[in-house]
């Protein structure tokens, strides 16, 4: 049976693109799960070098305990950072040694979801959409529905940059049945639906995944927004120039470099 959890939890975990430490369902009572925790809670203010020093410990505790689900989940929370921090490679290589056999629904649909984030980050989209495509629906429809929204968001996106609109729509339906429309999450991922799709209305709604990112104290969405609204054609030379020296001075105080030489 699916877990149905309260759709501001939804929003919340995957607007934080960090899915796997925040609703992974590590146990809170071992000491993986709480070091998971206190990590996803550095991530969200926008501690990285703390957060992925949690993680690390939260590997070494889970594999003290010899959980192997509890370390597969560590490993793609691990991977995802990497992701967010454009250090790909290291990215695929944690994914790489993660124990699939181990996993319970939820987390084999958050290693897909990782997979596709980190195929999309490259620009790889034709293997984000093998991967979207590939996953079982049984394996879907029995993970939480943080999972659920959080793979049928990324996947969206997917689509929508291989020129898919149809799926895209769909991905981005099913992602809105799990999570609340009115959130970050479905605005964010609306937007770069729009932005792929060169509507007028990717701008809107990103300002309003911004505006929803800064009440929630997400440093690193609400940059990565900054970054996206700059790159639009729409957006005007003079605006570009401060959206950019914004996006680079939060990426720099959180300590992403590569993240913020983007923003140059």
């Amino acid at each position: 049976m699916v877990t149905r959890t309260p759709k501001h939890i939804v929003r919340s975990a995957a607007f934080a693109m960090a899915l796997a430490m925040g609703a992974t369902g590590i146990a809170s009572a071992s000491e993986s799960g709480t070091l998971s925790s206190r990590a996803q809670r550095s991530f969200d203010s926008g501690k990285f070098a703390k957060g992925y020093g949690q993680l690390e410990r939260a590997l070494l505790a889970s594999r003290k305990e010899a959980d192997l689900l509890s370390e597969g989940r560590v490993l793609i929370g691990m991977a995802q950072i990497r992701t967010m921090s454009l250090d790909f490679a290291f990215a695929d290589s944690l994914l790489s040694v993660v124990r699939t056999e181990a996993l319970d629904k939820s987390t084999q649909v958050q290693l897909a979801k990782a997979q596709v984030a980190l195929a999309s980050a490259q620009e790889d989209y034709k293997g984000a959409v093998k991967i979207c495509k590939s996953l079982n629906e049984d394996v879907i429809k029995k993970a939480d529905e943080n999972a659920q929204a959080a793979f049928y968001g990324e996947c969206a996106v997917a689509f929508a940059a291989s020129s898919q609109s149809d799926k895209a729509q769909e991905f981005l339906n099913l992602a809105g049945k799990r999570s609340s429309k009115k959130g970050g999450f479905y605005a964010f991922t609306a937007a770069r639906i729009a932005d792929f799709q060169h509507k007028d209305e990717a701008d809107s709604l990103y300002r309003v995944a911004e505006q929803k990112s800064i009440q929630g104290n997400k440093p690193y969405m609400t940059a990565t927004i900054l970054y996206y609204r700059a790159q639009l054609k729409s957006t005007p030379a003079k605006e570009k120039e401060d959206l950019l020296l914004r996006c680079k001075n939060a990426f720099d105080l959180m300590g992403l470099p590569n993240n913020a030489k983007r923003c140059e």
